[in-house]
Formats: structure tokens, C-alpha cells, sequence
């Protein structure tokens, strides 16, 4: 693996841009947790069912998978933190505008589809900038990473469940509006971060876009233990993270009933703050191959299933594999963080994104 780059950190970590970025990527995880939960109930209230919801989730999600390689090269070419806070000031536009619809009427389908769309492309620019940022906020990129990891964690429980208590008591567009506020939140934090100034080598003019994702795509292909580890990650997407999450998932429901399955997610959760927390604590030498070695525990989600045992311990297994998937988060972004030129480091996390999905 090349050596570190050089990088242009604050001392310390909880420093005041290090605040206002946790604060903004906490916020805005929120919101994005509670989206799905608010989209089930609005599609069906709206008259469109199941499929509609189907739609609409995927509305969300697709232009982030497609577009967000785009992301990192806007990101490289104009600024991370320039970009992150348009992408925030997008978002909080679209989804306040789909708030409102579901307010004041019936949606027609084209017309939420068109919006979530929209927010979508908001992910594909914001998500490349929190690689490039990070770096340069923070002179311990491991354990930034940990402290978000833990956040990002804790957002994925609390998010749902502030939805879930909004629909009690209110409707889903209210849900949608809270999600867009964290938006203005998000966009508000990041615009007052000081002093980042441009990353060196990201100066220079910039021939064409297609030049531009030309570069960022022969950095990444330079690099085989980056590529090699995106392979991996996509071999075992397709034979043991998407077996998981839709057999796994589903015979646990099955087995031990819907409010079973929401105590493993729990569990899960727990076990991604436990590995946020030890990766904190833990200081490799080698990032990469120790979040390697961490990641095998992932196996236990699968094999509890597999081997039908009690609820307990299908949810002590689901910790693990949360535990081991933070672990290896943390140390996967932290690699990529502190061995890629600034110049090119929002295309190639871009690139690592689109590779996992």
C-alpha cells in the first residue's frame, strides 16, 4: 500500500469544524432514516400501494447509485464543502416541496417520482465531499471516522424511531418536513466551517467532465488492493449481505415474528456502535487488513439463521456481524482517506460507492 498523503488537519479532533460537521452528518443521517419509514404510509394513503412504494424507493435510490460518480468529480472540481451545502440547500428545497404535496393534496405518482429523483441526485453530489472533508478537519482520519461511524449507527435506531413517533401523533408529511429541515441543519453546519481551503492539485483547469471521471477512474484502477477489495465486496454482496438482508431477514420474521425481527435489527445496531466505539480504541498498523480480519464476523447473521437457532442467539449474532461490518467500514474509509491524492479523492470514493452498491 503507497504511503500517506499529505494531509491538512486540524489538532484535534472535536475541533470547531470537526463540531459542525459531526452535527451536520448526525442531523442529516436522521432525516435519512426516517424517509423510508415516511414514504410506506404517505404511497399508501396517496392511493398508489405497494408498488408505488416500491417505485418510490427506488426513484430514491437509483439516481444515487448512477450518478454519484459524477458527484465526486463535481466535488474535485469545485470544492467539497461548496458542493455538500448546495447539495444540502437542493434537498431541503425538494423535500420540503414533496412535504407540502402530500400536505395540501393526492399526489399524483409522476409527481412524487420526480422529487425523489431529485433528492437522490442531492445524495450523488453531497456523499463524495464526506470523504474529501474529513482529511481535512481532522488530524486522527481513524478515529473521525469511528466517532461518525458510532453516530451514523445510533442514527439508523433513533432515526425510525422519531418517525414512527411522529406518525402517532401527526402525519406522514409532517415526517417528510422534519426530514427536510435536517437538511437546512446539515447545509447551515457545513457553510460555517472555516478555513478549508481547496485541496492541492485541484487548481488546475479541468479539460472535459468525461476527462475528468477518465482520471479518477485510472486512479482507482491503479490501485489493486483498492479494486481488489471492491471485487470482493461485490462477490460477497451477491452471496452473503443480499442473501441476508432478504432470506435471512424474512425467515426471522417468519420464525419468530415481526417484533423478534425488530429486536435483532436492534441488536444489529448495537453491535455497529460497539464496532464504531472499538475502532476508536484500536490502532492497526494496517487498517485495511485488520478491518479484513474484523469483517469474517459478519458471518455469524447468516449462520445463525442457517442454523435455526433461538431468538438470543440469532440476535448475539446479528451484533457481531454489526460490530464486524463498522469495524471494516471504518478502517476501508480510512484507508482510502489517508492514501488517495486529495485532488482525486472525491471520484475514487465515488467510484468505491458505486462498486458496493
Amino acid at each position: 500500500m503507497p504511503p500517506h498523503h499529505e494531509q491538512q488537519p486540524a489538532d484535534r479532533l472535536w475541533s470547531p469544524n470537526f463540531r459542525r460537521f459531526f452535527i451536520a452528518r448526525t442531523t442529516s443521517m436522521a432525516g435519512d432514516m426516517m424517509l423510508p419509514v415516511a414514504l410506506t404510509p404517505a404511497m399508501l394513503q396517496a392511493g398508489h400501494g405497494a408498488s408505488g412504494v416500491g417505485y418510490a424507493l427506488a426513484a430514491h435510490i437509483a439516481p444515487f447509485a448512477v450518478f454519484v460518480v459524477f458527484g465526486g468529480v463535481l466535488s474535485d472540481r469545485f470544492g467539497a464543502q461548496r458542493l455538500m451545502v448546495g447539495a444540502d440547500a437542493a434537498r431541503l428545497v425538494v423535500q420540503g416541496a414533496l412535504a407540502a404535496v402530500f400536505f395540501t393534496a393526492t399526489p399524483p405518482l409522476w409527481l412524487v417520482l420526480a422529487l425523489l429523483v431529485l433528492a437522490g441526485l442531492g445524495s450523488a453530489a453531497f456523499q463524495p465531499g464526506v470523504a474529501t472533508v474529513i482529511p481535512r478537519i481532522s488530524s486522527d482520519v481513524q478515529r473521525a471516522n469511528a466517532v461518525l461511524r458510532v453516530s451514523e449507527s445510533l442514527m439508523t435506531v433513533a432515526g425510525p424511531a422519531l418517525a414512527g413517533l411522529l406518525l402517532v401523533v401527526s402525519s406522514p408529511a409532517m415526517v417528510l418536513a422534519v426530514d427536510a429541515a435536517t437538511f437546512g441543519v446539515s447545509g447551515l453546519c457545513l457553510l460555517s466551517m472555516r478555513g478549508l481551503t481547496r485541496a492541492p492539485g485541484t487548481e488546475r483547469g479541468r479539460a472535459t467532465l468525461g476527462a475528468d471521471l477518465k482520471e479518477g477512474w485510472r486512479e482507482f484502477a491503479a490501485r489493486p488492493w483498492l479494486w481488489s477489495v471492491i471485487l470482493i465486496w461485490m462477490l460477497a454482496a451477491l452471496t452473503v449481505y443480499g442473501p441476508t438482508q432478504t432470506l435471512g431477514f424474512s425467515t426471522i420474521a417468519t420464525v419468530h415474528g415481526p417484533s423478534a425481527f425488530g429486536l435483532v435489527m436492534s441488536a444489529h445496531g448495537v453491535g455497529s456502535v460497539l464496532g464504531g466505539l472499538l475502532a476508536t480504541r484500536i490502532r492497526p498498523a494496517h487498517p485495511l487488513r485488520a478491518g479484513a480480519v474484523g469483517m469474517t464476523g459478519f458471518v455469524f447473521a447468516p449462520l445463525v439463521v442457517a442454523l435455526d437457532l433461538s431468538l438470543p442467539l440469532v440476535a448475539a449474532g446479528f451484533a457481531v456481524a454489526g460490530a464486524a461490518l463498522a469495524f471494516w467500514l471504518v478502517m476501508f474509509h480510512t484507508s482510502v482517506q489517508t492514501h488517495i491524492p486529495a485532488a482525486v479523492l472525491g471520484r475514487v470514493h465515488a467510484t468505491t460507492w458505486r462498486g458496493r452498491w
